[in-house]
């Protein structure tokens, strides 16, 4: 993250420098737009868990559930972004803005105890969260300080495919049943709960950059926007037979995704 945030600082000193000698700078900034970024996001999260069933409740003693984990995530993304300035004074412009990036941010962590009160047997339990891809649709409010360089803020509503998972992990095979559910911790090997979802989260996004006119037909910009994505859920099952009962299980509830990302750009303006 430090070698990307000394990127976009360099991105935008060179939004601050003259445009490049013998091209005609761009004076007029309305019209549509399209270009490319690339960059990088970080945030963390956190998940809670809460059980399904009496046999789940009992795995984890007088308190019901397993203790919380948090982590934090992090990774490089790039994209495509499309929009349209409309310029209504000599210093003040707004417009609209939509762009897409993929992404390799992810994240990890994992929480520990034992499970009781039948069985002193200790468990690992980690979570991996990664977001695919997101894009955004945002409003922008741009200020012209100079012909060339552009100050704006932005916002509006976000969307991306999250991705997760988690296990319980014990090296102390054990099964216990007397009811509707089961317990049986050895056929994951060592997984004894595991579960994994996906879905498409919405949210929010707002944030602010610098473009500046490098040429007559092209911007450079440096950017920062904050996502934040609504959370879910994943159910971790038994994994062992637990024949003439049901599995017992908890949910895993992942918390909002609140993601940082710094990004440079490079877009090209039809005329």
């Amino acid at each position: 993250m430090k070698k990307l945030m000394k990127c976009v600082v360099v991105a935008a000193a060179l939004a601050a420098a003259p445009a490049y000698a013998g091209e005609a700078p761009v004076r007029n900034w309305n019209g549509v737009y399209v270009g490319a970024n690339i960059g990088g996001g970080w945030g963390s999260n956190s998940v809670g868990y809460a059980p399904n069933d009496p046999q789940a409740v009992n795995l984890f003693g007088s308190g019901g559930k397993p203790p919380p984990a948090a982590f934090d995530f992090s990774g490089v993304l790039g994209g495509v972004q499309l929009g349209y300035n409309h310029q209504f004074s000599s210093a003040w412009l707004i417009g609209v803005e939509a762009d897409f990036d993929g992404s390799g941010v992810s994240g990890s962590g994992s929480t520990s105890g034992v499970f009781a009160p039948y069985y002193t047997a200790p468990f690992n339990a980690p979570v991996q969260q990664r977001l695919d891809w997101f894009g955004t649709l945002r409003a922008r409010l741009g200020y012209l300080p100079t012909n060339n360089l552009l100050v704006y803020s932005t916002g509006g509503f976000a969307y991306g495919r999250v991705v997760q998972s988690g296990s319980w992990d014990t090296n102390t095979p054990f099964a216990f049943g007397g009811g509707a559910y089961d317990v049986n911790c050895f056929g994951g090997n060592p997984s004894c709960f595991a579960g994994s979802s996906s879905r498409v989260a919405t949210g929010w996004t707002a944030g602010a950059g610098l473009e500046y006119a490098i040429l007559r037909d092209w911007t450079l910009r440096a950017e920062y926007l904050h996502v934040s994505l609504a959370g879910g859920s994943t159910t971790e099952t038994v994994l062992g037979d637990t024949t003439g009962a049901l599995p017992s299980s908890f949910n895993a509830a992942f918390g909002r995704i609140s993601l940082n990302t710094a990004r440079i750009g490079l877009s090209y303006q039809f005329r």
